[in-house]
């Protein structure tokens, strides 16, 4: 059984942050089954290097607010597609996946053919938080540049407040 903490969290977790070595933490959208975390990564899906092949990860989980609840580390199993567990969670992934192109089946087909589904199963107690905020620097970009002052179409002077419109007579 995981740690409480961690079972709550992945019950109401639709998207996890998971690293897998020393990479950096890569969101991804996954179904919460069994007290595991399923994803599916590959050609034509989300991208996770290195996810389906490696035997563990750390995963974070965000509530219901964005703040991270728990971060804890995780055992990385991949789902055989001969097998029952891939005939049980591979439809229901397939259900959940958004902008999905045809029908599930040929889904599951052609995730059988060129994608991995991996189990992330809780392999330890949560991870204490650092006392520093955990985010990454800003990646160096080109098509970073410095901001411009706004476009003003006509001078904005500093003028004086009009006087309010006396009353008009009544007719």
């Amino acid at each position: 059984m995981p740690d409480p903490l961690i079972a709550e969290a992945m019950k109401k977790a639709s998207v996890a942050w998971v690293a897998v070595g020393d990479g950096p933490a890569l969101a991804l959208w996954c179904l919460p089954l069994d007290d595991a975390l399923y994803v599916v990564s590959g050609p034509g899906e989300q991208s996770a290097p290195g996810l389906a092949i490696a035997t563990a990860a750390e995963v974070r989980l965000r509530g219901d607010h964005g703040g991270r609840i728990v971060t804890w580390p995780a055992e990385v199993t991949r789902v055989d597609p001969r097998s029952e567990e891939w005939a049980t969670v591979a439809p229901q992934l397939a259900t959940k996946r958004l902008n999905a192109t045809g029908a599930a089946s040929a889904l599951v087909d052609r995730w059988a053919a060129e994608c991995a589904i991996v189990r992330l199963t809780p392999a330890g107690d949560p991870l204490k938080p650092g006392s520093a905020s955990e985010a990454a620097p800003p990646r160096d970009s080109d098509a970073a540049r410095p901001a411009k002052r706004p476009f003003r179409l006509h001078k904005v002077r500093g003028a004086a407040p009009r006087p309010p419109r006396p009353p008009r007579p009544p007719r």
